[in-house]
């Protein structure tokens, strides 16, 4: 049961950062736009693997989402991607 809360709060970091890079205007416009094409992926209706699927479609949502927002966070340069970890870090409680 605790893998699964790490899981959430790991996710939940994952997702503060990317808030984080679309707020920062340091951050490379390539680095955005891989952000916001992870948001629109998982909220769009056209898939790989449709939705009706039960978990497949979900797994599908999560998988390139997350590929996506790894790749925006290869764009950002080293120190404003550890600055930005630090930051969302302090506000997600954990460390």
């Amino acid at each position: 049961m605790w893998k699964l809360g790490r899981l959430l709060t790991m996710f939940r970091k994952e997702l503060l950062l990317a808030w984080a890079v679309l707020r920062d205007p340091r951050a490379p416009k390539a680095a955005k736009l891989a952000t916001v094409l992870a948001a629109l992926y998982v909220v769009s209706p056209i898939d790989f693997i449709p939705d009706t699927i039960p978990v497949l479609g979900w797994l599908d949502d999560g998988l390139i989402g997350y590929l996506l927002l790894q790749l925006a966070f290869k764009f950002l340069p080293e120190e404003l991607l550890n600055s930005l970890r630090s930051r969302v870090g302090g506000k997600a409680g954990v460390r």
